[in-house]
Parts: C-alpha cells; sequence; structure tokens
C-alpha cells in the first residue's frame, strides 16, 4: 500500500453483544444505525454483522473470527456489554486479545461523549490493535454508540491502513495539515474558531431552526472589536455575545437559584383560588356531616341487636317526615313509630336505624289520601346503624383535610372539601403576576386593519404568549409593543410595568419580554436591563435549539409604598425573562424556562412533608416528562440540544408513546416553524449528535398538551 488513495474500499465488522438481541435480533437498532456512518465517509466496503449473547467465550471467538487468519477485518465495532452490569462482560473479553492499546481513541470518545452527559464516565470503552485488525468497542444504545463513533470515524481509514501495513513516511508526507485535509478534520484551534462562530452569530429576531439556514461568521473573535459599552456607538459595541453558553440544566438551575420564594395571602373560598397551592395544612372546621343522617330513602326506626328485643317486622304507624332541607328541632322518634325519610336527611332523635323504602309497602293512608298512615316493614334485620351516616364519618371535626402544598385542582374535589368543612378562608401562595411585553420597530398590532409596508411584521408572539399563560392559570397583563426607537422606549415600559402604571393598573411580578436579545445594533433588551435598570443578567445564551439568545434576569426593586418613620424598605427582585423574536424560539423557551419559575412562584415547590415521602404524588415544576418512542428518523443538531416539536399519541394497542414530528414535510425537508407548533402537544428532547435518533429509539419528550389516543400499533 504506497498511498491512501490506491488503496481499495477498507472492510468493517459490527459485533453486537447482548443477550436480548440475540434471542430476538429484531429487537436490535444498533447495526442499523452504525451502518450509515461508515457508508457515509465512501471508504467503507458494507459491514459484516453478527449478534452475540453476553458471553465472554462467543465474544472472543467471533473477534478472532474476524481478526486472525487470511479473511481479517481492518475494523470491528463491537456495541454492548460495556457498562456495570454483573452481564457487562465485553471490556473484560475484548482486553485479553489486543496486542497494542488505542488510549487516544478511547479518550476522543469518551470526550465527545462527556459533552452529552456525564454518565459517560461511567464508560468503560476498549480500543486496540489485534494483529492487522483495528477493535473498538462502543456504547449498547443506538445513540451512544453513534456518538462514539462519530467522535472517531474520520480518522479510522489512516489508523486501519497504518495497522494493515501502510508506510508512515508516506503517509506523512505534507504533514499533519494534508492528513487533516484528507480526513476531513481540523485541528483543535480551528475547531475552537468554528465552535465560536456557530454560537456566538444569532441575527435580530430569528433563530437558527426549521427551515432556515444556520447564520455562520466568517472571521474570528480576535478580528472583531469588543467592547463593555453598548451605548458608546456602533463601532465600539459587542460583536459577539459576552455571556457564555450555558446548558438548559445549568440555566433551570439559575432560574431556580435566582426565583424569589412564593409569596403567602389569605384568600376566599371561591372559584378564584383554583389552581393555587395551600400554604400552610388545613383542619376541618365542621364535621361532615354534622348529624346522623341517612343514606337511603326510607323510613328511619329505633332498631336494636337483641334477639329478644322489638322487631322492626310489622305495620308501623308514621309519626312524622322528615326532609334533608328541614330546619330546627326534630320530635324524637318514639318506640312502635317510624318516621319518612329523605337521603341526606338528620335522623330524628332516637332513631338508630333506616330501613329503605324497597323493604315496605303502604298499609294505609290518612281520611285525605295526601299522607301515609301505617306502613307495614316487611323485613325484621334491621339492625343499629344501618344505612346511617354516623356525624364526623366522612370528615371529623378538626381533621387535617388537605396539606401545604396542595394543589386545589379544577377537576379534583378540593374546592368541594373546603367548602363542606367549613373553611370560608385559607392560606395560599400568590399567583404570581406575568407582564408581557413585545419589543421592535418593525412590529404592527396584529389586528391592525392597515396593510404591512416596508419590513413591517405582525406581532403574534405577544398573544400566543399571553394565551399559553392565561391557558396555565396565571393572571396576566398585556404590556404592549415597546420600539426600539426612540432611545429609552424600552426603558420606560419596563420600568411603569414595574412600578403598575400605564398599561399595567398594577405591579407585575414577571415580565416576559419577546425580541430584540440577539446582536443586533438594536436589539437594546440586555443592555437596558444592565446599565439602564441595575439588573443582574444570570445567563445570557442556552445550547439550544431553538431559543439560543433566550435571556434570564432579576432586577431589584422597591416598591413605592409608604413605610414606618426611619424604617429602611427593602428592595425586592423582580424577574425578567427576555425570549427571542422567533414565534417557534419564544414558545419552546416560554415553556421550558418560565413555566418552572411561574410554578416555584406560586408554591408548587412547597410540598409537604407526606408529600416528600411519596415523590410520584409530588406537583413537578415545570412540563411533564415522559418517555416516548420514536416513530421516524429524527434529524440531530451537532452542537446543540434540540427541542423539536412533536404530536405524542398513546396507542391502546401496546400502551406505548410515539412520538411524531411536525416539522418534517413529506419531502423529508422541514416545514414552517410556525406552522410546526400550531398541533404539536410535545417538545421532543434530541441531544447532540452526528446523524439522526433512530426510529424507533426511546427519548424523552416534555408534554405541552393531553396526550392523542390511537387504535394502531404505530411502529411495526
Amino acid at each position: 500500500m504506497e498511498s491512501p488513495d490506491a488503496t481499495p474500499r477498507l472492510k468493517a465488522a459490527i459485533l453486537i453483544v447482548s443477550d436480548t438481541a440475540s434471542k430476538d435480533p429484531a429487537s436490535d437498532k444498533t447495526a442499523n444505525a452504525l451502518a450509515p456512518i461508515l457508508a457515509a465517509e465512501g471508504k467503507w466496503e458494507t459491514p459484516a454483522i453478527k449478534i452475540v449473547p453476553d458471553n465472554v467465550f462467543q465474544i472472543q471467538q467471533a473477534v478472532c473470527d474476524w481478526t486472525d487468519g487470511p479473511n481479517w477485518y481492518n475494523l470491528v465495532l463491537l456495541s454492548g456489554g460495556t457498562g456495570f452490569a454483573v452481564r457487562d462482560n465485553t471490556p473484560e473479553a475484548v482486553s485479553p486479545l489486543i496486542h497494542r492499546h488505542a488510549p487516544g481513541l478511547v479518550h476522543g470518545m469518551i470526550a465527545a461523549s462527556l459533552k452529552v452527559t456525564p454518565f459517560a464516565m461511567m464508560a468503560r470503552p476498549v480500543a486496540g490493535v489485534r494483529d492487522k485488525s483495528l477493535i473498538i468497542t462502543l456504547p449498547g444504545s443506538p445513540k451512544g454508540a453513534m456518538e462514539n463513533l462519530d467522535a472517531v470515524v474520520k480518522l479510522l481509514p489512516h489508523a486501519c491502513l497504518q495497522t494493515a501495513g501502510g508506510s508512515s513516511r508516506v503517509m506523512h508526507a505534507g504533514g499533519v495539515k494534508k492528513l487533516e485535509a484528507e480526513a476531513g478534520v481540523s485541528s483543535t484551534s480551528e475547531q475552537r474558531q468554528h465552535d465560536h462562530h456557530h454560537h456566538h452569530h444569532h441575527g435580530h429576531g430569528h433563530g437558527c431552526g426549521h427551515g432556515h439556514v444556520v447564520p455562520k461568521a466568517h472571521t474570528s473573535s480576535a478580528d472583531r472589536p469588543q467592547s463593555n459599552d453598548p451605548s458608546a456607538g456602533p463601532n465600539r459595541r459587542y460583536r459577539s455575545s459576552p455571556y457564555p453558553m450555558l446548558s438548559v440544566e445549568e440555566a433551570l438551575l439559575q432560574i431556580s437559584e435566582h426565583t424569589p420564594e412564593p409569596t403567602i395571602i389569605e384568600a376566599p373560598v371561591n372559584l378564584s383560588v383554583v389552581g393555587s397551592v395551600i400554604a400552610e395544612d388545613v383542619y376541618a372546621a365542621e364535621a361532615v356531616p354534622a348529624y346522623k343522617a341517612s343514606i337511603v330513602d326510607g323510613y328511619a326506626v329505633i332498631a336494636t341487636d337483641s334477639p329478644s328485643g322489638p322487631s322492626t317486622k310489622g305495620i308501623f304507624p308514621v309519626a312524622s317526615v322528615t326532609h334533608a332541607n328541614v330546619g330546627g328541632g326534630l320530635v324524637p322518634l318514639q318506640p312502635g313509630n317510624i318516621a319518612r325519610i329523605t337521603t341526606g336527611a338528620p335522623l330524628p332523635p332516637n332513631a338508630n336505624a333506616v330501613v329503605m323504602v324497597e323493604d315496605t309497602v303502604l298499609a294505609s293512608s290518612t281520611p285525605d289520601g295526601t299522607e301515609e298512615a301505617t306502613v307495614e316493614i316487611l323485613t325484621g334485620d334491621i339492625r343499629p346503624g344501618e344505612n346511617v351516616r354516623e356525624p364526623g364519618s366522612d370528615i371529623a371535626l378538626g381533621s387535617k383535610i388537605l396539606s401545604r402544598g396542595d394543589v386545589i385542582s379544577p377537576v379534583g374535589g378540593e374546592i368541594g372539601l373546603l367548602a363542606a368543612s367549613g373553611i370560608r378562608t385559607v392560606k395560599v401562595f400568590k399567583k404570581p403576576r406575568v407582564g408581557v411585553l413585545s419589543t421592535g420597530d418593525e412590529l404592527v398590532e396584529h389586528d391592525d386593519p392597515r396593510t404591512l409596508t416596508g419590513g413591517q411584521i405582525r406581532d403574534s408572539n405577544r398573544p400566543s404568549l399571553l394565551s399559553c399563560l392565561q391557558a396555565w392559570g396565571f393572571p396576566t397583563v398585556d404590556l404592549g409593543i415597546a420600539r426600539d426607537t426612540p432611545a429609552g422606549e424600552i426603558e420606560h415600559a419596563l420600568r411603569d410595568s414595574l412600578r403598575g402604571v400605564g398599561r399595567a393598573s398594577s405591579s407585575v411580578d414577571v415580565i416576559v419580554t419577546t425580541g430584540g436579545v440577539s446582536m443586533g445594533e438594536l436589539d437594546l433588551l440586555k443592555p437596558t436591563i444592565e446599565r439602564s435598570l441595575g439588573g443582574t443578567i444570570h445567563f445570557g445564551r442556552v445550547s439550544m435549539k431553538p431559543g439560543k439568545p433566550t435571556t434570564f434576569a432579576t432586577i431589584p426593586f422597591k416598591e413605592a409604598t409608604s413605610t414606618t418613620e426611619g424604617a429602611q424598605q427593602e428592595r425586592q427582585s423582580k424577574i425578567i425573562f427576555s425570549l427571542p423574536g422567533n414565534p417557534a424560539s419564544a414558545l419552546v423557551t416560554l415553556n421550558l424556562f418560565v413555566l418552572p419559575s411561574l410554578h416555584k412562584l406560586s408554591g408548587l415547590g412547597e410540598s409537604s412533608q407526606a408529600l416528600a415521602s411519596k415523590p410520584w404524588m409530588a406537583p413537578q415544576l415545570g412540563l411533564p416528562r415522559v418517555a416516548v418512542v420514536l416513530t421516524h428518523h429524527f434529524p440531530l443538531d451537532p452542537k446543540r440540544t434540540e427541542y423539536h416539536r412533536a404530536v405524542v399519541t398513546a396507542s391502546r394497542s401496546d400502551g406505548r408513546l410515539y412520538a411524531t414530528s411536525t416539522g418534517l414535510s413529506g419531502t423529508g425537508q422541514r416545514s414552517s416553524r410556525v406552522g410546526s407548533l400550531a398541533s404539536a402537544n410535545a417538545l421532543v428532547v434530541l441531544h447532540p449528535g452526528r446523524g439522526v435518533g433512530i426510529k424507533g429509539e426511546i427519548v424523552e419528550a416534555l408534554m405541552m398538551g393531553p396526550v392523542h389516543g390511537c387504535d394502531t400499533r404505530l411502529i411495526c
């Protein structure tokens, strides 16, 4: 082999190590996920594939078949059995077979996985050479195996050619740069610059996502002027974002740490408290029922347990009639008499049981025929307490009926429980009041009848965000549109909303803005928050798609209320979420970041000790998270976690949840980003990677709405 160009395609083999797949080969998804990665490089033959159980001998036998003898393979990939489970024996099986270890490949794979999950530290990969074959072990999951192979795949042809006996002198002719160019990789410094461009560039009001070409800068950060004074003019303003890129998890942690503790108020028990969280344990003020009550329509009687006592069987005069709405005192029931009684009515004094009307017949009526005079009871087996609810049998006086952290659900019985037990007011956590402000000179009210001109666009974000917030049960304020020019309009709009003047009739607790958070000359939200309002930006960029420039900040604020003379009024923290201007980005980040903060402010994190011992019953902050099965391949972003809009359907045939993208058309191209939200009920979480999320793979999804039902199995 004199040069790589003169070499035919290399031979590869994939060994799947799995007890399950060895019994049911159709259950394996990894081999089909790895083969396209090799094929995309154009340097490999179609790989051989074999499945063996987690058995050391069978693993070693398969590897030796592919590496020893005349029909050896250049590359042997093993997937599965690399974890800590008792049956995970792949590293122990492969290590003794290796003649020369390749720790650099192992380091590269682990480094790539650590960018996705810290659990990569628990991986046990092995890489090395046996005779002329390169052997690499990969994780068992399709996604993990793809990530590890992606990290090293471009280097493997060069490694295999050297392993097979290629001349290092010839291969290295032209230096490392030539080798990197042939392999399609770049040096560390070049890669760092590329990553910098990818993460920093973001146009005003747009996101990198469905239906758009990802913007890419053609200069390095060293070529651009840097300034911490964005108001100093266009020659000195920021050219790249000064805010570090946080992961979604890091951003959520910042939100949790800087969201203030909830405020406790006392509220009347009426429909206004529906959706509120109880702030302290609630005890019944009255017993339910407050008296002995009949649970059937029939006749109140005096029953006895004594065999020699009077029997309830016979003909008895009807002494009185008791209805559920009777007020005042009741005449005591005398022995030998019975009383007509309706369901829920109190038993007259002395009565201790009720005979169902079905166990009686009319014996006689009054002379005018309008009422019962005597009734025959057909059974003598009625015992004391039969068909009677004792006082406090439903709710005992002074018993705890609700706990701190319980939610007064609109579909539950909490408000009925409070009403029934005599509770007139209850302490709850105050629901945060949210103001929504759109920013931008280009915006026009959505209902403006005038024809759009120039670069104008209708403000669709504000109605969408307000609608979503109201559906969650939070009081909202429409703060309108703040123009980028003249200078100071955004600042005045924010100050007015905090003070409760202008469009905000009272002070808001949380401000949600949309637009003006990227790197454009008129993207003024971040400098306004920091320089004009004295706020603190806790993060200004998130490694996610869509929604990278999402910003979270707190502003010190002093209420304009009178205080005791000489007392120093304390400042409060008000929250600002500045969301991107792109409609899909705005709604995704509202669901992902704003909702958990509002939940904490409304007390959902204050679950009681009882619920803490039963975490499956405790309310969760943010959107519910579920596991879903992908119904087709989902494209992955190589750098950022994507929150892909999807429809999640529950199959009645197998009980599983399935996710189908709303952002892919029949041709496989991304559809309109706004249109992709119209029917979505979930955000599928797709971690960064090369290639696609595999059909049939189980991933996490955040549910934005109800799950749809389906009568058929969606994946064969």
